[in-house]
């Protein structure tokens, strides 16, 4: 359900089933066609229609309630229904010996109205009062409830968890604080405590407690299963060389699936802002290019798996197995690695009792707008770090840029370095690394070194972000898919010849592994450029290989 399709509720409840009938056939001939008429014939069913409603994110404009009911008058149906729906018109319906008590609760329930029954003729009695809280409730609506709905703490990295997840995959969501007062609603119409977080309640109304990656996935639509058990290519990966693989794969008529751990577009989806890639001269972030490209494999044809994560590879034949953790398995003439790089963690005291409770690996652009008026440390010196701490000095009263090395030069491109020196709410210091992390609920001190003087200081921080680094995500390979002694993996001419075991005449092409018909792409390769261009330059040089190899079998 859109935005541009929902339609907003008047609720009716009254006992007497004639009454009841009567009132939602006046509302449904005049309002049925914008709004939707809701009838329930006592306080009690009327309040679960309610928590339905509140959990699909359905509108409600206006609650006409009788006052004589038995369980719960009107008046304190009103009362509990302005929990859920605070901002919807409330109307009270009333014989004439009972205006008095509905007077009194225009005090109680800030009433908007009262409506003497019987309210014949509807045109005179009736609709001139649903007009006027219909216009007063458009002048107020409540949000859109079309997105998933995240309620969690700020310093719960469960919480941090599942909307990285979300944002990464381009799933729209509204982030909620349990504290807030919607928040205390929804639980409340989702009979959940929330002592267990994050609680994630889908556009269908599905209420999630703590859901893993992979159901979370599945319940926002995100594809986890694979349509068929042989394709002619599955990439294995979903960054810039992956995506590109699947995007030329796909558009040259091969049955391609990508299938991806966590979200498409790897360390450069994760960018705040990404200056030299060809074709955006100003600039593009990493999440709008990973985006476009997901699209476009989409469009082409192309499969694309998320919360998949494959152990295994292996021959069969002419077939490539890959073995996913769950114990399933899809094969395919030919695979293209592009598992890219992850950070390498940092290595303190306290680092990993605070991951995702003020310490994070990555830009965790979500975090950006919380950071405001904030000391912010960024711990790296690569353009990855360079472009983190751009985008947080939008929102930050400073950045603090760590960096082990005495300059920036060895390891970022001038033109971010010439960036960050324009930027006056951006520090660098240079020989300097976190030694500890202190902190009970979350991040609240770092102790730094200077390697240089020797010097150890305390500062005060709540945020922490850190780019240290890559290591290549081969550990899952067979041993005898050869790799240089870092972990990358070695293809072509850096195989020096046919290696051993390789059972063809000719040699491995450039992008081939130790395996014949699996390619390697974009980081995960060893001697690659580590430029998104790049990248995507190996992802369509491996598809065109991917033809020649199957051309030969």
């Amino acid at each position: 359900m859109t935005a541009s399709t929902t339609r907003s509720v008047i609720l009716t409840v009254d006992d007497d089933p004639g009454v009841s009938r009567s009132i939602a056939r006046d509302l449904r001939r005049r309002y049925g066609e914008e709004n939707r008429i809701v009838r329930a014939e006592n306080p009690v069913q009327a309040l679960d229609a309610l928590k339905e409603l509140k959990l699909r994110g359905e509108p409600v404009a206006l609650l006409l309630a009788d006052y004589r009911m038995p369980q719960m008058s009107g008046i304190e149906f009103l009362e509990a229904a302005m929990d859920l729906f605070p901002l919807a018109r409330r109307v009270l319906l009333t014989a004439y010996a009972d205006t008095d008590a509905a007077i009194q609760a225009i005090n109680v329930v800030d009433l908007d109205h009262y409506l003497l029954k019987p309210w014949n003729p509807p045109e005179e009695k009736l609709y001139p009062v649903v007009d006027a809280m219909l216009d007063l409730w458009r002048s107020t609506p409540e949000p859109s409830g079309d997105e998933t709905r995240v309620i969690g703490h700020r310093w719960s990295a469960p919480s941090f968890a599942a909307r990285d997840f979300l944002a990464r995959n381009a799933v729209p969501y509204r982030w909620l604080n349990v504290d807030d007062d919607e928040a205390k609603r929804l639980l409340d119409a989702a009979d959940v405590d929330g002592t267990t977080l994050p609680v994630v309640i889908t556009p269908d109304a599905t209420v999630m407690i703590a859901p893993s990656e992979a159901e979370l996935a599945q319940k926002v639509g995100l594809s986890t299963a694979p349509a068929k058990d042989f394709y002619d290519l599955v990439v294995v990966g979903g960054g810039p060389a992956g995506l590109g693989a699947a995007v030329y794969g796909a558009s040259e008529g091969l049955r391609t699936v990508l299938v991806e751990q966590l979200a498409t577009g790897g360390q450069a989806g994760q960018s705040s802002r990404i200056e030299n890639y060809l074709g955006f001269p100003d600039g593009v972030s990493g999440a709008q290019l990973t985006d476009r490209a997901r699209r476009q494999a989409v469009r082409f044809g192309a499969e694309l798996l998320t919360t998949r994560q494959v152990v295994g590879l292996d021959t069969l034949g002419n077939a490539r197995r890959l073995v996913f953790a769950d114990g399933s398995e899809i094969s395919a003439h030919s695979v293209i690695l592009a598992t890219g790089v992850s950070y390498r963690t940092l290595q303190a005291p306290g680092v990993d009792d605070l991951c995702g409770r003020g310490i994070y690996y990555g830009s965790a652009t979500t975090e950006g707008p919380a950071c405001a008026g904030a000391e912010v440390y960024i711990i790296g010196g690569a353009n990855s770090a360079g472009q983190a701490a751009v985008y947080f000095s939008r929102h930050a009263k400073r950045v603090h840029m760590l960096v082990r090395g005495p300059s920036l030069t060895a390891t970022m491109s001038s033109y971010l370095i010439d960036q960050i020196d324009g930027i006056d709410n951006i520090e660098v210091h240079t020989c300097t690394q976190v030694v500890s992390c202190i902190g009970s609920e979350h991040l609240e001190h770092l102790t730094l070194l200077n390697s240089e003087t020797g010097e150890k200081r305390e500062v005060d921080t709540e945020w922490m972000f850190v780019f240290i680094g890559a290591a290549p995500r081969t550990d899952w390979l067979p041993g005898d898919l050869l790799r240089d002694d870092r972990g990358f993996v070695l293809t072509g001419p850096d195989l020096h010849g046919r290696p051993p075991g390789w059972p063809l005449e000719r040699e491995p092409y450039h992008l081939e592994t130790s395996m014949p018909g699996v390619f390697a792409a974009g980081d995960v390769r060893a001697e690659s450029v580590k430029r998104v261009a790049s990248a995507v330059g190996d992802g369509a040089m491996a598809v065109t290989l991917v033809h020649r190899y199957l051309e030969m079998l």
